[in-house]
């Protein structure tokens, strides 16, 4: 049995989907470890790190390989030198790309995606959206802190007193419980919001004050919160406007995979900001949660200054690649029995993050939405 890592391709990705120090637990499950040149020089992890853990440098180390892993999706090229039946790891967020899930189906590929690791107890240690998701979150609370023009914590001195920044974090999900923890380690006062009922309790047990506006909760399925409607929207963006107001720093942090994340600040609201308000935008390279954001780069939306996230565990290549590597190995662990890499797709973890196998999508949402956009280029093409 071979595993083969694979060097990222996709632009600005630093993260590496396996580390050195678990190289030697898979080699004690029975698998032989192949890795690309160069796979970790971006997350700061040598060639030399590998070998001495025992793999095997190779500039294509897929060939031969049971199962190839990665952060982002294979590149087609090395897709397309895969033979029927080779598994992949990765993150998939299929909804957008899904004409690299048609590749997938069509070449045989069996898929198994870190995006759709179920939501379950015994699921934990396997969550990499959870595990990257807290790096994202202490991210986002650090790059408010640099942005913003003035100090967090409050300080008395002989010349006066400097009041604290005023945080205000929307989304307490992984992501905005890490951004609350780590604002408030750093003096801000902060306050939480999230449209979930259990949220508040989460934001409190941080030291935040959590948001209350009256509206009813939205809990969701897989501890995401449900899709709102257009008026209920309006009414929690007019209710949340004079806390955002008077925060100096506002950090959005919601989102759902697959989806578009929703729009909480407006550029009507953004507008109202004070001078020089920072906001942090965590989900802008799915879509944003701010009107006008855009992935990559700083905007100026009235006096607010807006921060557009993008790929941003990847900005702390070295923890998250941890994290994400752990549970990569985790996932590997489970799928192998007897010595061999054999999932066992009754199992509910397994094949709820399959995606493709045996020139099917076995996926059900992935499935609808391909069929949906295959049918639209055949009445296109007519």
């Amino acid at each position: 049995m071979r595993i083969a890592l694979a060097r990222e391709s996709a632009p600005g990705e630093a993260r590496v989907a396996l580390v050195p120090e678990l190289v030697g637990g898979l080699i004690s499950a029975g698998y032989r470890v192949a890795v690309q040149p160069g796979a970790g020089e971006s997350a700061m992890i040598s060639d030399e790190a590998y070998r001495q853990a025992g793999a095997e440098l190779t500039d294509e180390p897929w060939v031969g390989a049971t199962v190839v892993i990665s952060v982002q999706p294979l590149p087609a090229e090395v897709v397309g030198a895969l033979p029927a039946g080779t598994a992949t790891v990765s993150f998939f967020p299929y909804a957008f790309d899904p004409a690299a899930v048609r590749v997938r189906r069509d070449a045989g590929i069996t898929t198994f995606a870190m995006d759709l690791v179920p939501r379950i107890s015994r699921a934990q240690a396997m969550d990499a959206l959870t595990s990257q998701a807290m790096v994202a979150g202490y991210r986002g609370a650090i790059v408010a802190a640099g942005m913003l023009r003035k100090f967090l914590p409050m300080s008395m001195t002989a010349a006066g007193t400097i009041p604290p920044a005023q945080v205000v974090v929307l989304g307490a999900g992984v992501a905005g419980l890490q951004a609350i923890a780590t604002a408030r380690r750093l003096g801000a006062v902060v306050k939480g919001y999230d449209v979930r009922p259990a949220a508040a309790e989460e934001i409190a047990s941080m030291g935040a004050v959590p948001i209350d506006l009256g509206l009813p909760p939205l809990e969701g399925s897989g501890g995401y919160a449900r899709e709102m409607s257009a008026e209920r929207a309006r009414r929690q963006q007019e209710l949340l406007t004079p806390y955002l107001v008077a925060a100096d720093a506002v950090i959005t942090t919601a989102s759902v995979p697959n989806r578009r994340p929703p729009v909480l600040i407006t550029r009507e609201m953004a507008e109202q900001l004070r001078p020089d308000t920072v906001i942090v935008d965590l989900a802008a390279d799915t879509g944003g949660n701010v009107e006008g954001v855009r992935a990559g780069s700083v905007t100026r939306i009235g006096a607010a200054r807006v921060w557009g996230g993008a790929d941003v565990p990847s900005q702390l290549p070295g923890p998250a690649s941890r994290l994400y590597a752990q549970n990569v190995a985790n996932v590997i662990t489970l799928m192998t029995r007897d010595g061999a890499f054999a999932p066992d797709f009754d199992d509910d973890v397994v094949a709820g993050m399959c995606l493709t196998r045996d020139g099917r999508i076995t996926h059900p949402p992935a499935a609808e939405l391909i069929n949906e956009t295959e049918q639209t280029v055949v009445i296109g093409d007519e």
